[in-house]
């Protein structure tokens, strides 16, 4: 599958799985839900929360490679953020589509660790 196109079906996994998260810590008004879930959601936290993995040697080197395929995909920049936290959210989101495709069992690992 195309990078950009893992990118695309991870940024909506993990806003799911956020969602979802935020729902079960008690969080029942909607601007509340938004205002929490920048927090995790915005290309400077998926971009934080990346670097964090890294920095605890939590992903695998393949993991790594999917990050790497993901981070240097051709796309178009969000204007809201500079191009190397752009990129390396685009890197998670592609980690975050990889593993829903091919191990959902790692992914709720790296959600659990992500989350927590």
């Amino acid at each position: 599958m195309n990078n950009l196109v893992m990118a695309y079906l991870g940024d909506a996994v993990y806003e799911l799985y956020v969602r979802n998260y935020l729902i079960n810590k008690g969080i029942c008004k909607v601007k509340d839900l938004q205002k929490e879930a920048v927090k995790y959601v915005s290309a400077q936290a998926q971009a934080d929360i990346l670097n964090r993995l890294i920095d605890i040697n939590f992903l695998s080197e393949s993991e790594i490679d999917v990050i790497k395929r993901g981070r240097n995909a051709h796309s178009h920049q969000n204007k809201s953020t500079d191009i190397i936290t752009y990129k390396k959210s685009t890197g998670f989101e592609c980690l975050i589509g990889y593993l829903y495709k091919e191990d959902r069992f790692r992914l709720e690992e790296v959600m659990e660790e992500v989350l927590k």
